[in-house]
């Protein structure tokens, strides 16, 4: 029998649209794990979604599993069986193991053997249990039961499509039966559909009414929003995350232009975009200045007769949404920041920490300090500090707690606050997520990397640092926040001297005793998860951070120049004569003084020491200006010495004197290294 498609499609109530894509992809994802364990060849799995149905389609699906030979090996032929030619127990247990008498097992070999062919059954036959398994694996965070039904799904579901070709497969799923009966969209085309064969599921599917492939479903609705954005003179805001939420909303996408009234233009558009994207799930319109157009796009599941009816009902939705906005945005006005800051000295940030007011103080102060480090203007990073929090305690913030910051900003903005420190209200929460923006201004920066310090070490310093996936103060975002600021930013600022500023500021509020030392290591390890994410080798990152350098804008800088050093053909052997020079160093005490001349042998040691000489004098300025990769490049050309060192001179020689003398030449060596990386982290392929 040749190869067919094969369908799988399960429908019935709304599914969750959040979580609509990763169930069908998980779905095609067990499908294809139960059909690759079972040895069925085709030509590769499709997954489909809509609000109520999720489908699989195979094509090419094989009609029969290949035959197959297990071969299944046992005891040694030479204690299977006495001297006489008697089987003894172990020939015994292995053969009824099997299901077999002795005569049918093979005793050609070194060990008894046993074949079996196995005929392939029917792929009809197996789809049934391949695809109860793949619907038991869903990741489906809380199951529900209907009727007295007792089976369990994310939603109820009400009918079961199972083709093989042209042929229905019979089976029950879910307390469903399969067949060839689906439906379509619930107002286009209400009544049940006959789907003739697998292969004309997508057609059947937009007879009803229904674009069945989600990726089409998504594709078509950017292009018209798109179209349609651009007829108004301006282009929409379509995050990728709603865009998948609006396709799983639909099954026939037809969007629509709405307007509102331009009054509410006068609030915070962050406030109204907000609430037109997470609660009405509304593409908004910007123009060429990317200033929010008193214009959106809501997506239709219906091809209406009369779309303005639809346009005028959302536009009576969302007037609501956006009059609330307005009323909190006029009533955080009457109010001060400086006002609305007394307010957070009852909301209490940490117990042992204290209120958030308490906290605005300490970043206050960290920031200031701050700034006089990195010549912003102290007294703007003190006020920004001392403000930075005020915005929690406004009506609009309590409303929409995303607008956390920007809020603030506007509202430093109408007080007249100069322009820097409203910026800093925003900028200290930045970057809010990996690949985020980052502060713009110097004010911003200082905020920022003092709140974010004194938070780490705040919750390090009372004992509850992150451990395994559990990080409820977001530490670990944190931590790379300030690795960010203060590469990307190019500040060149001691972090274990910062740290030691922000765990000063809690006084006697924290309980551990070694708060400052415990984050600066959380601060050096997460090195590796930012330059992992880049594409930096995990020895490369090593070997930086076996030399703790306090500056972030320092190593990423050795990080990049050792990187490079790695690609040189030099780079392996170097590798491995620095781990050797590290173990001779670690078992040897080095005694302090300089290198005496006079006990330096002719030949290859005095050819290291005259090497190492001048490479260390051409190696200075480069070190003084950041520059490790040529300062690298300079010693990797050390290797032949060194090689030469090694295989012609006995480091570890009888007399003392010229021993300690040697062992202080290595020393000098491995600490130019160690100037930049730690070499011997390296992997010597």
């Amino acid at each position: 029998m040749s190869a067919r498609d094969f369908l799988f499609e399960i429908g019935g109530e709304e599914l969750p649209p959040k979580s609509l894509s990763g169930l069908s992809s998980a779905l095609a994802d067990g499908v294809l794990d139960g059909l690759t364990k079972a040895g069925l060849s085709h030509d590769g799995v499709t997954w489909f979604a809509a609000p109520r149905r999720l489908a699989v389609q195979v094509r090419a699906l094989a009609a029969q599993q290949p035959d197959r030979v297990i071969s299944v090996d046992g005891p040694p032929v030479q204690a299977a069986f006495t001297a006489d030619g008697q089987p003894t127990q172990a020939a015994l247990g292995f053969a009824r193991k099997n299901g077999v008498g002795i005569d049918e097992l093979d005793r050609s070999g070194d060990k008894l053997r046993f074949r079996r062919e196995i005929r392939g059954e029917q792929t009809a036959s197996l789809l049934p249990g391949i695809l109860d398994a793949a619907l038991k694996n869903l990741p489906v965070a809380k199951r529900m039961r209907w009727g007295s039904s007792r089976a369990e799904f994310v939603r109820p579901m009400h009918w079961l499509v199972m083709l093989y070709g042209e042929d229905v497969v019979p089976a029950t799923l879910l307390e469903l039966d399969s067949g060839r009966i689906s439906h379509g969209h619930r107002f286009h085309h209400p009544q049940a559909i006959e789907i003739a064969s697998a292969a004309d599921y997508l057609p059947a599917m937009r007879q009803a009414h229904v674009i069945a492939d989600f990726s089409e479903r998504r594709e078509l609705i950017r292009a018209r929003v798109t179209e349609l954005a651009a007829g108004e003179g301006g282009q929409a805001l379509m995050p990728e995350a709603l865009l998948d939420e609006v396709t799983a909303l639909v099954e026939w996408p037809v969007p629509l232009v709405c307007s509102f009234e331009s009054r509410f233009l006068a609030v915070p558009q962050e406030a109204l975009i907000s609430t037109m994207q997470d609660n009405q799930k509304y593409f908004c319109l910007v123009d060429g200045d990317n200033r929010l157009m008193a214009r959106f796009i809501t997506v239709a599941n219906i091809d209406s007769p009369a779309p303005e009816k639809i346009i005028a009902g959302n536009e009576k939705v969302v007037r609501p949404r956006l009059t609330d906005a307005e009323f909190f945005f006029q009533q955080d006005k009457k109010i001060t920041l400086a006002e609305r800051n007394e307010r957070l000295r009852n909301v209490v940030f940490q117990a042992q920490l204290g209120t958030v007011h308490a906290k605005s103080e300490r970043v206050s102060a960290l920031a200031a300090h701050i700034a006089g480090l990195i010549g912003a203007d102290v007294a703007q990073a003190r006020l920004a500090g001392s403000l930075c929090k005020s915005d929690l305690a406004s009506e609009m913030v309590s409303e929409f707690p995303e607008l956390q910051g920007i809020a603030g900003y506007h509202y430093a903005l109408h007080e007249g606050l100069p322009e820097p420190v409203a910026l800093a209200l925003n900028e200290q929460y930045l970057p809010r997520f990996a690949g985020d923006v980052l502060p713009t201004q110097a004010i911003g920066q200082a905020v920022a990397l003092a709140d974010k310090l004194d938070t780490l070490t705040g919750i390090f310093g009372i004992g509850q640092p992150p451990t395994g996936s559990r990080d409820p103060y977001a530490l670990r975002r944190a931590a790379l926040g300030v690795l960010r600021i203060l590469i990307e930013g190019e500040l060149a600022l001691d972090l274990e001297q910062l740290v030691l500023a922000a765990t000063a500021q809690h006084g006697a509020a924290l309980t551990s005793t070694t708060t400052a030392a415990d984050v600066f290591d959380f601060l050096l390890g997460r090195y590796r998860a930012m330059y992992e994410e880049q594409g930096f080798t995990v020895d490369v990152i090593q070997s930086v951070q076996a030399c703790r350098p306090r500056m972030a804008r320092d190593f990423d800088r050795r990080v990049r120049a050792v990187a490079q050093f790695r690609l040189l053909p030099e780079a392996s052997a170097l590798a491995a004569a620095h781990k050797r020079v590290s173990n001779i160093l670690a078992k040897e005490a080095v005694s302090g003084g300089e290198i005496e001349r006079n006990l330096l042998q002719p030949g290859a040691e005095q050819a290291l020491f005259d090497a190492i000489s001048r490479r260390a004098a051409e190696v200075a300025p480069l070190f003084a200006s950041g520059d490790y990769s040529q300062a690298l490049s300079i010693l990797a050309g050390l290797k032949e010495v060194l090689d030469a060192f090694f295989n012609e001179v006995m480091v570890m020689a009888e007399d003392a004197a010229v021993r300690a003398n040697r062992l202080r030449l290595l020393s000098w060596l491995r600490t130019l290294f160690l100037r930049v990386a730690d070499i011997s982290h390296l992997s010597q392929n």
